[in-house]
């Protein structure tokens, strides 16, 4: 019931994290706060259906208006909207996950490697090459050093592939799952205008598994918060299930000196 400002909920598994964000969120709509202003992130859209219903149930209003859902839902509507400023048209294609797999195997063909000679990564182990570098924010190199030590003698012809795989989803204003996240990213770090416009239209933002958010998952919402500061968040720093997206525990430990 706090009247606003920064927020970091910390507990173990089972504790009621997301019962005391739900009723957080119930408190926001009971105290009148208007719903489209409120931004609800959940790991699952399934998860922010259920917490939506609750709300209504608990304060007998609509929460239509809500901003729920998962970064990649909420990005959709956002890039839809605004995208056109970096470049994405409105009327983008999502490529699922075996669609994108596909994709880059054909930039594989393209780029001219001979997969039969020599041990190259699947197309599926390119594809998570490419999500950790969007994820994570960090160059191919280090990814590959990291992560990937097998194939770092194939850093050049790893790059050309996912450099074609890159220029292959522009040129058809195709947008995997990752380009979802950077593309917003992109777009509140480029465009001051669009940056104001956004972070003035969340008043509360509230992140549940905040152990979980990336990188890019949590610029975005520091870039959102920027103008009114109130994010709730709440997680659990012993647990981090979504490591292979790139999770960052930076995002958890460093709240409290991000937001004093």
């Amino acid at each position: 019931t706090a009247e606003g400002g920064p927020m970091l909920v910390v507990a173990g598994a089972g504790s009621g994290k997301t019962r005391a964000l739900t009723y957080r969120l119930a408190w926001l709509v009971h105290n009148g706060v208007d719903a489209s202003r409120i931004m609800l992130v959940t790991f699952t859209n399934r998860a922010a259906r259920e917490m939506l219903s609750r709300v209504e149930v608990l304060v007998k209003q609509k929460t239509r208006d809500i901003w729920g859902g998962t970064f990649h839902h909420i990005a959709n509507r956002i890039l839809r909207q605004y995208g056109q400023n970096v470049g994405i048209r409105p009327d983008f294609t999502i490529l699922d996950r075996e669609d994108a797999r596909d994709l880059i195997a054909s930039c594989v063909q393209e780029a001219g490697v001979d997969i039969r000679k020599r041990r190259f990564p699947r197309k599926a182990v390119l594809a998570s090459i490419s999500s950790f570098v969007q994820n994570t924010l960090e160059p191919l190199e280090d990814v590959l050093a990291r992560r990937y030590p097998m194939f770092i003698d194939d850093g050049a012809e790893i790059e050309k592939v996912l450099r074609l795989y890159i220029d292959k989803k522009q040129a058809r204003q195709l947008l995997d799952f990752d380009d979802l996240l950077s593309g917003w990213l992109r777009l509140l770090g480029r465009h001051q205008d669009v940056r104001e416009i956004l972070a003035n239209q969340f008043l509360h933002i509230l992140v549940d598994e905040y152990q979980d958010t990336n990188a890019i998952q949590g610029a975005i919402v520091d870039f959102l918060a920027s103008r009114h500061r109130n994010v709730t968040v709440v997680g659990d720093d012993s647990q981090s299930i979504y490591s292979f997206r790139g999770a960052s525990f930076e995002n958890i430990i460093t709240f409290k000196e991000r937001y004093p």
